[in-house]
């Protein structure tokens, strides 16, 4: 997979930027650990989140929300390239798996 730091947490973040997405780090009482203010573009992270609760709550997000690939400058996309074959797939394939 990849190492949960702070380098992986702002190439996530770019990913966001480049989809015109502004992820802010607030406190707040969302059960989720995250917010999405959709008619604003805004996603506010639990401020309290260490870099790996962060990090996955972003591709939580990331899962979610309807990305255009043609947004996307060179390296941003080859991350997300990365990512959507690693991460979002498996996320899922797991409902399916836990059918069988």
């Amino acid at each position: 997979m990849f190492k949960y730091t702070n380098y992986t947490l702002k190439k996530v973040e770019a990913i966001f930027e480049e989809q015109e997405y502004v992820v802010r780090y607030e406190k707040g009482s969302f059960k989720s650990g995250y917010c999405i203010v959709e008619s604003k573009n805004i996603i506010i992270i639990n401020k309290f989140y260490d870099t790996e609760a962060r990090i996955n709550s972003l591709l939580d997000v990331l899962g979610k929300i309807e990305v255009d690939e043609s947004k996307f400058t060179e390296k941003p996309l080859e991350f997300y390239t990365k990512l959507k074959k690693k991460v979002l797939n498996q996320e899922e394939e797991l409902p399916n798996n836990e059918n069988t």
